[in-house]
């Protein structure tokens, strides 16, 4: 299972940090992914850690301004957002698979565990 929060109104240029607690599996043994969901769209792939969280990847629209992190002895995986603008606005969802070459995977369909997500709003 897993729980995201920490979504929330912020006006452009402000910060959030996301946090998605799972249990029901081993933590250590998951990829963790954060994708989002805009109104209307499809969802995209944001960021990505490995399982011993050594190699992070992000989309190329949030590099540089957010922070993919975990802490396997919380079973918590983290999202630090700033500089967040109106376009990021979306519900942001947690997922995680135990297979390693999730790593790679941008597709939603390469991960199989799903969190309830977390709304965030940018305002302009």
């Amino acid at each position: 299972q897993l729980q995201a929060s920490g979504g929330g109104l912020v006006q452009a240029g402000g910060s959030l940090r996301l946090s998605c607690e799972v249990s029901g599996t081993i933590f250590s043994h998951n990829v963790m992914g954060w994708f989002r969901q805009g109104p209307g769209k499809e969802r995209m792939f944001v960021a990505v850690i490995n399982k011993s969280g050594v190699r992070r990847d992000y989309a190329d629209s949030v590099r540089g301004r957010f922070t993919i992190s975990r802490d396997n002895a919380k079973n918590t995986v983290y999202l630090q957002m700033n500089s967040l603008e109106p376009a990021d606005t979306a519900v942001y969802y947690c997922t995680s698979n135990t297979d390693p070459r999730s790593f790679a995977s941008r597709s939603p369909t390469q991960f199989n565990n799903w969190g309830q997500g977390t709304e965030v709003t940018v305002s302009s």
